[in-house]
C-alpha cells in the first residue's frame, strides 16, 4: 500500500477547513463536482496549522462571499472545504484500490419522505469520490417495523459498507438504533460509535458528520472555540450527544436546553455560540439572543432532505447558513464512508486473531472424557466466528455450539495468502488407536492457546456406527478434546444423514429403472419419462444433457426417432454389475447380504445386494474431495452405479437424479464450526471410509482454515489410519485434488504400539494389556522401532518434513521415551517430541508445536508418488513397493478384468486407492513390525468415478462393521432430567 496512505488518513480524520461562505445548495453541489478534480489535496494535520494552499486558495469569480461572525474574515466558500474533502477521500479510496482493484465501497441510504435534492446531492459527491451508493426510498409514513426490515437487511449485505438513515428524529427511536450496525453506521448516531467518542477514542468510531460539520464550520467563521459557552438548544439523542462531545473537546464550556426551559433567556443572554438543534418558536422572541452571536440551525432533518428556511427573527448578522452546513455534512460522511471502506479491507487480511481462549484447570487422576467436556463451557459459536474473522452472514448456526459456514468466504478472501499446511499420521496402529486426533488437537491448542499462533484443527466427522459399537466416539481425549463431544459424535449438524438420503435415492432409482425397463416397451416408457403436461411433451434440462451425450441434437420430444426413443429411453442396465449399495449409519452385521425385490409388486426382479455404513458410501468420497458446489454436482453425476449390457458405464446422470442428489447435498457441503476445550476452532467436514476411500477430512475444510489462519498460521488435519494408507492417500489423491501443498507431517507413535512391533502380546480391544505394555521393557521399545523408522521413511517419498510426536501414557518410563526420540531422530526425522495434551492439554503441546513450526520454515520439497498417467497395474505395484515393502503384486482374474474395463471405459488415468488392513504393511494384520518380500494380493478392482480414484481389494474387505457381545450402548443413556447424555467415551 501506498506510503502516502497513513499521511491522507490522518489528514481525512483531523481536516481542518478553511473559512467558508454560501450559496445555494444544488449550486454548491454542482460546483462541487465540477471542481474537485483541480483542487489540491494538501490538507493539515491535527494540530491547527493551516497549509499553503488551502486557506490561501481561492474561489472562482462568484464562488464566494463571506459569513460575518466575531473575528472572520472573508474567505473561500464552502464548496472549497467540501471539494477538499471529496478529493481527499477520492485518493485514499484510489490508494486502497491499488491492492484491491475490485474493491469500491458501496453507501446505503434509507430515506423515509423526503424531497430528491438529497438524493441528488449525496449521489453526486458519492460519484466524484468513487463511491456507489444505493437510496431505498420508503413513503414518509413508514414505521418503525418496516425501516428496522431495510435496516436489517442491508447489515447482512456484505456489499454493502456504510448505512445512512434520512428519516425524521420522531422516526429515530430506540430500537431503531439499536437495529443499526454500528460497523455500518456511517452517521455515528449508535451507542457504540457515541460511546467511542466519548471515551476518546474517535479514530475507531463513526463521527455525526453532522455534529462535525457543525463544529467545523463555526470555528472555521473565526470563532476561537476555546473557552466559549457553547447552548444547545432542542437537540435530542445522537445529535445532543455528540454535538456536546465535540465542543468540549474543543475546550468549550456546552450547556443544553429545551426550547420550554423557564432559565432560558439567561442562558441565550450568557451563550456565546448557540446550537439550534431544532426551529426556534415563534413565542420565543429572537431579542434573547444578543446580536453578535454565532448562531447555527443544526437540525436533525438538514440531512434528510427537508429544509426549513431557518428560524424566524434569529440574527442573521451571526448565522451560519443552513445550506453550508448540509453539504459539508454530506461530504463528511463520504469521508466516513470511504473510513468504513478501509476498516473492511482491514478485516478482510490477515491478523493475529483477538482470541478468547479458554481456560483448562487440569485435574489428577484424569476424569473421563465427557466429564472433561461437559466441565467445560465452550464459547457461543457466533462469538468465536466473528473472532477468527468470520462474517455474520457467513454462518449458518446450529444451536450454541456448532455453525455451518458458507463458501462464498472462499471468494470473499481469495486473494489472501494461506497458512502453513500440517498432516497428522501415524505409526501403524494397534486395535485402540494412537491418538491421532488427540495429537491433532493438543497441537492446535498449544499454537493458539499457548504460542498465540492463529491454527485450525480440521477433523473428520465419525460414523455413529463405532460410536454404539465398539471403538466409541472420536472427538480426542482428556483434556485434547472437542466440544461438545456429544453433539461432535451424535448427528452434528446431519450431514451424514443427507449422504444416506442421497445414497439411497439413487440406489432406489437404479432398481426402480430396471423394474420399469423390464415391464413396458419402449414408447410407453418413453412417454413416461417425458410426460403431457398441459397438453406440451417436454424434455427436463438433465434429459436434455443426456440426448446430448447420446448425440441427438434434438429438443422436441415429437421428433425422435424410433431408434432415438429406444436409445434414450432404455439404460439397459446390467444387474449383475450394480457397484451401487444402500447405506446405513449403524453396524448391523445381518445386512451385509441380503435379497432386494422380494414383493409381488416387484415381479421377479429380485438380486442378491448388501448395505454398507453410511461413511463407506461414494458420495461421502464425492463431499470430502470436491472443491465447489459446481464441482460437486458435476461428481455426483458422473458417479459409475453399474454398466449396461455392452459393458458401458451407467452413471448417476444418466438415471437423471444428479439435480436431485446436489438438491439433499447443498447443506453438507458446508463445514461445520466447532472449538477445543480451550476455545480454538476447528472444522469438522466429510468422513470416508481409510480403506475403500481415502480416509481424510474435506478439501473445502482445508481451503477455507488455510485462508482463515492467513500466512503465519497452522492448520492441522489428520489422515485415517497409519501413514501407509491415510498419509499415502492424503498426498497422492487429497493433495492432487485440491492443489495444495503440505508442509510438515507429524507422525505419531505410542510405546505400547513399538512394544507390539517389537514382537509384545497381541493387543484386543476391551482386553486389559498385559504386563510387557504396562512395565518397561527398553528391548521391545527397540526392536518396534522398525515400523516407526519405515513409516518416516514413507513421508520423505513425498518430500515432506517429518515430526514425530511420541504420545505419552502414564505408563511410559524415561527411558522408554528418550529411546523412541532418539532414535527417531537418527532415522531422519525433523525432530521428535513427548506429548502430554491428554493429561495437560495445549501445554502439554507446547514443544510439539515449537518443533512443527521451525519444521514448517524447512523448505517443503513436496512431490507425488507415481504420475497418473501410468498403467493401473503399475500404479498399484508402484505403491505396494515403495510404501509397504512388498516384493510385488498378484491380480486375481477378476482383478484383471476389472483393469481392463476400466482402462477401456477411459478411466485408467484415475489416482490409487488401496483398500488394505491397517493393523500391518502388509495383507495381513498379524505380521507386525516391517514384513519383507511379501507378495501383495489383489483379489478385485473397483472404481469411485465421481470421487476420482480406482480403489483394489487386498483381501477381503467389510464395509459394514458389527457390533460386538456388548456394544458400548450399554452405557449410553440419558439423564430426563437435564437432558444430558451419559456413557459416551
Amino acid at each position: 500500500m501506498s506510503a502516502r496512505l497513513p499521511l491522507l488518513l490522518r489528514q481525512l480524520g483531523h481536516q481542518q477547513l478553511p473559512p467558508g461562505p454560501a450559496s445555494r445548495l444544488r449550486e454548491l453541489c454542482s460546483s462541487s463536482s465540477n471542481s474537485s478534480g483541480s483542487s489540491s489535496s494538501s490538507s493539515s494535520g491535527g494540530g491547527g496549522d493551516d497549509p499553503e494552499g488551502v486557506r490561501g486558495r481561492r474561489l472562482q469569480d462568484g464562488q464566494a462571499f463571506s459569513i460575518r461572525g466575531p473575528g472572520s474574515p472573508e474567505a473561500s466558500g464552502t464548496d472549497s472545504i467540501v471539494r477538499e474533502v471529496i478529493h481527499n477521500s477520492k485518493e485514499v479510496l484510489t490508494l486502497l484500490q491499488e491492492k484491491n482493484p475490485a474493491f469500491k465501497p458501496v453507501l446505503a441510504v434509507i430515506q423515509a419522505g423526503g424531497d430528491s435534492l438529497m438524493q441528488e446531492v449525496n449521489q453526486n459527491l458519492a460519484k466524484e469520490a468513487g463511491l456507489d451508493i444505493t437510496h431505498i426510498c420508503l413513503p414518509p409514513d413508514s414505521g418503525e417495523d418496516e425501516i428496522i426490515d431495510e435496516i436489517l437487511k442491508i447489515n447482512e449485505d456484505p456489499r454493502v459498507h456504510g448505512l445512512a438513515l434520512q428519516i425524521s428524529e420522531d422516526s429515530l427511536s430506540n430500537k431503531v438504533l439499536d437495529a443499526l450496525k454500528p460497523e455500518k453506521d456511517v452517521d455515528g448516531v449508535t451507542d457504540v460509535n457515541l460511546g467511542k467518542l466519548a471515551r476518546g477514542n474517535a479514530p475507531e468510531c463513526f463521527v455525526s458528520p453532522l455534529a462535525r460539520a457543525a463544529v467545523e464550520l463555526v470555528e472555521k467563521s473565526g470563532v476561537t472555540l476555546d473557552g466559549k459557552k457553547v447552548l444547545v438548544i432542542g437537540a435530542r439523542g445522537p445529535l445532543e450527544a455528540a454535538l456536546q462531545y465535540l465542543f468540549q473537546r474543543k475546550g468549550s464550556m456546552t450547556m443544553s436546553s429545551p426550547w420550554a426551559a423557564p432559565q432560558l433567556q439567561g442562558k441565550l443572554q450568557e451563550a456565546d455560540i448557540v446550537v439550534l438543534g431544532s426551529p426556534k418558536p415563534e413565542e420565543i422572541p429572537a431579542a434573547w439572543i444578543p446580536s453578535g452571536t454565532t448562531v447555527l440551525n443544526c437540525f436533525h432533518d438538514v440531512l434528510s432532505g427537508k429544509l426549513r428556511g431557518g428560524s424566524p427573527g434569529v440574527p442573521v448578522d451571526g448565522l451560519v447558513a443552513e445550506e453550508n452546513l448540509r453539504l459539508l455534512a454530506a461530504a463528511l460522511r463520504i469521508q466516513n464512508m470511504v473510513s468504513s471502506g478501509r476498516r473492511w479491507l482491514r478485516e478482510q487480511q490477515h491478523r493475529r486473531w483477538r482470541l478468547h481462549c479458554l481456560k483448562l484447570q487440569p485435574l489428577s487422576p484424569v476424569p473421563s472424557d465427557i466429564e472433561i467436556s461437559r466441565g467445560q463451557t465452550p464459547k457461543a459459536v457466533d462469538v468465536l466466528a466473528k473472532e477468527i474473522g468470520l462474517l455474520a452472514d457467513e454462518i449458518e448456526i446450529y444451536g450454541k455450539s456448532k455453525a455451518k459456514v458458507r463458501l462464498s468466504l472462499l471468494e470473499r478472501l481469495k486473494d489472501q495468502k494461506d497458512g502453513k499446511y500440517v498432516l497428522v499420521a501415524g505409526i501403524t496402529p494397534t486395535p485402540l488407536g494412537e491418538g491421532k486426533s488427540t495429537v491433532t488437537i493438543g497441537l492446535v491448542q498449544a499454537l493458539t492457546a499457548h504460542l498465540h499462533v492463529n491454527s485450525f484443527a480440521c477433523l473428520r466427522q465419525p460414523s455413529q456406527g463405532p460410536t454404539f459399537g465398539v471403538k466409541g466416539g472420536a472427538a480426542g481425549g482428556g483434556y485434547a478434546q472437542v466440544i461438545p463431544m456429544e453433539e461432535f459424535n451424535l448427528h452434528l449438524t446431519g450431514d451424514i444423514h443427507a449422504i444416506t438420503a442421497a445414497n439411497n435415492l439413487l440406489a432406489a432409482a437404479i432398481d426402480t429403472r430396471i423394474l420399469h425397463e423390464s415391464t413396458q416397451t419402449d414408447k410407453a416408457l418413453y412417454n413416461r419419462l417425458v410426460p403431457l403436461v398441459n397438453g406440451v411433451r417436454a424434455f427436463s434440462e438433465i434429459q436434455l444433457s443426456r440426448l446430448k451425450r447420446l448425440g441427438i441434437n434434438k429438443t422436441d420430444p415429437s421428433t425422435l426417432t424410433e431408434e432415438e426413443v429406444r436409445k434414450f429411453a432404455r439404460l439397459n442396465i446390467d444387474p449383475s454389475t450394480i457397484t451401487w449399495q444402500r447405506v446405513l449409519d449403524t453396524n448391523d452385521r445381518f445386512l451385509r447380504k441380503i435379497t432386494i425385490g422380494q414383493g409381488s409388486t416387484e415381479k421377479g426382479c429380485s438380486r442378491q445386494a448388501q448395505f454398507d455404513i453410511a461413511v463407506a458410501s461414494e458420495i461421502m468420497a464425492v463431499l470430502a474431495l470436491t472443491d465447489s458446489l459446481a464441482d460437486m454436482k458435476e461428481r455426483l453425476g458422473r458417479m459409475v452405479v453399474a454398466s449396461d449390457k455392452d459393458g458401458q458405464p451407467v452413471t448417476a446422470e444418466d438415471l437423471g437424479v444428479t439435480g436431485a442428489l446436489t438438491v439433499l447435498m447443498k447443506d453438507a457441503i458446508k463445514p461445520n464450526l466447532m472449538q477445543t476445550l480451550e476455545g480454538t476452532p476447528v472444522f469438522v467436514h466429510a468422513g470416508p471410509f481409510a480403506n475403500i476411500a481415502h480416509g481424510n477430512s474435506s478439501v473445502l475444510a482445508d481451503k477455507i482454515a488455510l485462508k482463515l489462519v492467513g500466512e503465519e498460521g497452522f492448520v492441522v488435519t489428520e489422515a485415517g489410519f497409519g501413514a501407509d494408507i491415510g498419509m499415502e492417500k492424503f498426498f497422492n489423491i487429497k493433495c492432487r485434488a485440491s492443489g495444495l501443498v503440505p508442509n510438515v507431517v507429524v507422525l505419531v507413535a505410542t510405546v505400547r504400539a513399538l512394544k507390539m512391533h517389537g514382537g509384545g502380546p497381541s493387543v484386543t480391544a476391551g482386553v486389559p494389556l498385559k504386563k510387557e505394555y504396562t512395565e518397561e521393557n527398553i528391548q521391545l521399545v527397540a526392536d518396534g522401532c522398525c515400523n516407526l523408522q519405515k513409516q518416516i521413511q514413507i513421508a520423505q517419498l513425498f518430500g515432506v518434513p517429518v515430526v514425530v510426536a511420541l504420545n505419552v501414557f502414564k505408563t511410559d518410563t524415561r527411558a522408554e521415551i528418550d529411546l523412541v526420540c532418539e532414535l527417531a531422530k537418527r532415522a531422519g526425522a525433523f525432530d521428535a517430541v513427548p506429548c502430554y495434551h491428554w493429561s495437560a492439554g495445549g501445554k502439554g503441546s507446547v514443544d510439539l508445536a515449537r518443533a512443527v513450526r521451525d519444521a514448517a520454515n524447512k523448505r517443503s520439497r513436496f512431490q507425488f508418488l507415481y504420475d497418473v498417467q501410468l498403467p493401473i497395474v503399475e500404479k498399484i505395484r508402484t505403491i505396494a513397493q515403495a510404501v509397504y515393502g512388498a516384493k510385488d503384486i498378484e491380480l486375481s482374474p477378476e482383478a484383471q478384468s476389472k483393469i481392463d474395463r476400466y482402462t477401456q471405459q477411459g478411466f485408467g488415468n484415475l489416482p490409487i486407492c488401496m483398500a488394505k488392513t491397517h493393523l500391518s504393511l502388509s495383507h495381513e494384520p498379524d505380521k507386525k513390525g516391517v514384513p519383507r518380500d511379501f507378495i501383495l494380493p489383489i483379489s478385485d478392482v473397483r472404481a469411485s468415478i465421481g470421487a476420482g480414484f480406482i480403489y483394489p481389494l487386498v483381501g477381503t474387505m467389510s464395509t459394514m462393521p458389527g457390533l460386538p457381545t456388548r456394544p458400548c450402548f450399554y452405557d449410553i443413556d440419558l439423564d430426563t432430567e437435564t437432558e444430558q447424555v451419559k456413557g459416551l467415551f
